[in-house]
């Protein structure tokens, strides 16, 4: 049963959390429509995990307060617990076991009746496709298979709400788009879905809604549209000719603000000013005699639009400015 009637299945109030001197939440606030998917994006550290550690009950906050279906995380931890299901970053299944008995396992610790467990473990199996693979053990898994069987044994009892801690984290690419559509499916049926991730492709495809951390503070909020409307400017991809010196062209445009891409040699730019600031930027490249093997203009990405408001990727190793304050 519902406790409160409003459309927020989540709501999170100025949540604070800090392991010893280290802030890892600064005051998070946000909240999450019944039957929607919300993304937390951001970089490693940017404090996703421990949110949803704070909401799953496994972990208390210094400040704030969360509720799930009008639940408080703390105070109601046990209503909260028989409302959710949770997938960490790795699966947590039983590899000695088979697919069948790791999803009975789970289904006898929430006390579900033997013909009901068999019964949700069968259509479960089936949902995920692992009807073949349900009676070998699962260590002759595949990590994408592992992974789907995490996400089943999580929605044994049918919870309203599923926390996802990066739930595609070291899948292959195939892989990765089941698992997509899988969560995609689980939504359209009714299911509320916060996940997190710091794969900018994966939250603009599944998320309805956005919120973007970094340093444990919410920087931006809304849909993929919106968020890259913000940044508004077209982006200007420029590859370096392998004849010249990739951080001499760096340098050359060290005036701008640009992320680079080494391994690939291209230097980004975002630009409002078309041809002519395209003309500005191969001049301060001619001059430095670097040669530009190609150009490029492109739309703008969730990826940019991180780059523009924290000044850093998503993995804060690719931006300029990053590299130069280190």
């Amino acid at each position: 049963m519902v406790k409160t009637e409003s459309k927020n299945a989540i709501v999170v109030k100025n949540l604070h959390k800090s392991y010893k001197q280290l802030a890892v939440l600064k005051g998070i606030s946000f909240s999450v429509e019944r039957g929607s998917i919300l993304a937390l994006l951001g970089p490693n550290g940017a404090g996703k995990t421990t949110t949803i550690k704070i909401l799953s009950t496994l972990l208390q906050a210094d400040k704030g307060s969360a509720t799930i279906e009008g639940y408080d995380v703390v105070k109601d931890s046990n209503e909260v617990r028989a409302r959710i299901g949770l997938t960490g970053q790795y699966a947590a299944v039983d590899e000695y076991l088979t697919g069948q008995e790791n999803l009975v396992m789970i289904g006898r610790l929430y006390h579900l009746d033997k013909k009901e467990v068999n019964r949700r473990a069968t259509e479960l199996i089936k949902q995920f496709d692992l009807v073949k693979a349900s009676t070998r053990p699962v260590k002759t898994y595949s990590g994408g298979m592992k992974r789907r069987l995490d996400l089943a044994m999580s929605l044994i009892a049918a919870p309203p709400i599923i926390f996802l801690d990066e739930p595609t984290t070291g899948l292959d690419p195939r892989s990765r788009l089941v698992m997509w559509e899988i969560i995609k499916k689980l939504a359209a049926q009714g299911t509320t879905i916060l996940l997190t991730t710091q794969y900018m492709d994966e939250a603009d495809h599944l998320a309805d809604n956005i919120i973007v951390i970094d340093g444990g503070k919410v920087i931006a909020e809304g849909d993929a549209n919106s968020l890259k409307a913000k940044v508004g400017a077209d982006h200007l991809d420029l590859t370096i000719s392998k004849k010249s010196n990739f951080d001499d062209a760096r340098r050359a445009l060290k005036s701008e603000k640009i992320k680079v891409d080494a391994e690939q040699r291209i230097i980004s730019i975002a630009t409002k000013g078309g041809v002519k600031k395209l003309k500005q930027l191969l001049g301060k490249l001619e001059d430095a005699k670097i040669q530009v093997e190609s150009v490029s203009l492109r739309r703008p990405t969730l990826d940019d639009v991180f780059l523009t408001l924290t000044g850093h990727g998503t993995t804060k190793t690719t931006d300029e400015n990053d590299k130069e304050a280190k």
